[in-house]
């Protein structure tokens, strides 16, 4: 697919997991800033759903199949907004652990997204 994107987006979302996590560690709920760091990963997470279905529409396909690739992008692009969604229900430290948490599966679903589409970048 796209590796460079696909890199980005599971460092951004590490970075929010460890930023989410330090909140949490310090007992604070999520912030304002917090939820520009949940938009920016979304923007991302957008872009390479955006990316994901051009290549498809050109002929790419994925070893494992166009539907679990398609299945996996758009769970990729509403980890993060569930949980910042979460989070504003649970205004405690919980709902950085939360943010943390889903940001987290996020990194995961970028691996996972690689493997489905052939671990590389073709």
């Amino acid at each position: 697919m796209l590796d460079a994107l696909t890199l980005t987006l599971g460092v951004a979302a590490l970075a929010l997991a460890g930023w989410c996590g330090l909140a949490a560690y310090r007992d604070q709920p999520t912030k304002d800033w917090h939820f520009i760091g949940m938009a920016v990963v979304t923007v991302l997470a957008l872009a390479q759903l955006v990316v994901g279905i051009v290549k498809l529409a050109q002929g790419g396909e994925p070893d494992e199949g166009g539907v679990i690739f398609t299945a996996y992008l758009i769970g990729a692009l509403c980890a993060i907004p569930a949980a910042g969604f979460l989070s504003l229900t649970e205004r405690t430290k919980w709902g950085s652990v939360t943010v943390a948490a889903g940001a987290v599966v996020l990194a995961v679903l970028e691996v996972r997204l690689t493997d489905i589409w052939g671990g590389t970048g073709a």
